[in-house]
This record gives C-alpha cells, sequence and structure tokens, in this order.
C-alpha cells in the first residue's frame, strides 16, 4: 500500500471555514466511518487539551464523521503507554492540534506513538497537522515559545510552515531566512490547508486563504501565492 496524505492547515482549524480540506481529508482516510484520532498534545502545557479535544470531536462530528476519538496523548508518558499507542495505530486520520510546538515536538519525537503514526501513514492514513501540528510535521520547526529554530519531525523535507501566515505568523519570515537561508518557508493562512497528492511534494490548497512559499534564494518580497483550488510543488532540497 501507498503511504497516505499529509495534511498542513495554517489554525483556526475548527473556527468552521475547514469544511472543504476536512472532507477532502475524511474521504482520503476511507470515509464517515474511518476511525479518526484527534491528538491534543500540543494544547496540553496550557491546560488546553480537554477543550482543544473536544473542539476537534465535535468539528468532525458534524462534517459526518462517525468513528472520532480524543487520544490522550499529553506527555512522554502517555506517548508510551499501550493504549494510546493503539489507538495511534488503528487510526485512519490522526490530527495533531495547535499549541506549543516544542512540546508536541519533543513529546513525540522518538516516541511509540509516534512510531505508530509514521507506521499507520505509511499504511495510508492521513497525517494532518494544524499550527502546532503543522509546524513539527517539517524538516525545520519554528518555536517562538523555545529556542527558534531547531529541528521538526521530519516528513516535508526543506520546509518550515509559518502558520496564521495571514495575521502574526509571516512576521517571522524575515527572522527565519536568515537563520534558515536554505529552506522553504511555508506560510498558511488561518482557515486554509495544504494537502499533499499522495507526497510531500506534490499539493493543493484549500479553504479560506492563501498559502505563500518562501523560496530560498527569492527576495521575501516576491513570495508565490497560492489560492484554493491551486497546486503548488515543493521541490526537495539539493
Amino acid at each position: 500500500m501507498e503511504a497516505g496524505n499529509l495534511l498542513l492547515a495554517g489554525g483556526s482549524e475548527f473556527g468552521g471555514q475547514m469544511a472543504a480540506p476536512d472532507h477532502r481529508s475524511i474521504e482520503l482516510a476511507g470515509g464517515p466511518d474511518t476511525p479518526i484520532a484527534i491528538i491534543p498534545t500540543a494544547a496540553a502545557p496550557d491546560n488546553n487539551h480537554r477543550r482543544a479535544g473536544e473542539n476537534g470531536r465535535r468539528w468532525f462530528t458534524s462534517l459526518g464523521a462517525t468513528n472520532v476519538q480524543v487520544v490522550p496523548l499529553i506527555d512522554r508518558t502517555s506517548a508510551a503507554d499501550s493504549t494510546v499507542v493503539e489507538a495511534v495505530g488503528e487510526a485512519k486520520l490522526i490530527y495533531l492540534l495547535g499549541g506549543f510546538p516544542g512540546y508536541l515536538c519533543e513529546t513525540l519525537r522518538d516516541s511509540p506513538a509516534w512510531s505508530a503514526m509514521l507506521t499507520a501513514y505509511a499504511s495510508g492514513a492521513v497525517l494532518a497537522g494544524s499550527s502546532a501540528g503543522a509546524m513539527v510535521l517539517c524538516e525545520h520547526l519554528n518555536d517562538p515559545h523555545g529556542q527558534g529554530a531547531t529541528t521538526g519531525l521530519g516528513l516535508v523535507p526543506g520546509a518550515c510552515v509559518l502558520p496564521h501566515h495571514n495575521t502574526f505568523g509571516q512576521g517571522w519570515a524575515e527572522r527565519l531566512r536568515g537563520i534558515l537561508p536554505n529552506a522553504t518557508l511555508i506560510g498558511i493562512d488561518e482557515e486554509t490547508a495544504m494537502i499533499s497528492k499522495g507526497s510531500a511534494r506534490d499539493w493543493r490548497v484549500y479553504g479560506a486563504g492563501d498559502v505563500t512559499l518562501y523560496l530560498p534564494g527569492h527576495a521575501l518580497s516576491h513570495p508565490q501565492r497560492y489560492l484554493a483550488g491551486q497546486e503548488l510543488r515543493l521541490d526537495p532540497p539539493d
């Protein structure tokens, strides 16, 4: 079986404007009855994981999904819990919520739960992330709460996501270009997502806003912008 699809969203994922990408992710994962795992890890540092997880469950249920589970993966201990690992491994759509990206990345890195996610993805599952969840899936991670640019979980080579691009995320571009001169910076507006077309190279944009690419070697003042319905390609780094 071929690897599944990736979904990167720019934030405000459950505000009501993400029906198009999330319907598509449900379709790619197998339809309304497919098992969906909501992962609220990134919201745990400020004790917001229960509310965030319930928002996710309610949103996907409103889209017609009938098998949605909030998985209590909130720290390194639970990332190794057999019940959590099993729930993640059985899911066909795994959705990483927003919050604290550095905490999310280090909770998942080299954990049994992350290994289960990778196995599910390799077997055809959709692996989705919004805001912090999208940030950790790339090779490079901007951690505004921590030490700046660090190493992400690496599923999108040569890339670094700037979520909330239409509000505050675009303000990170200049600093990150100085730190990561060879990275592709991906600005994703709120209520907007990009879904891979079977690899981490070819993507389609969905939702209310734009996806903005700041390519290495190009002026920040001349990025490439893509609207809903348009396709883009992320070339791997040399």
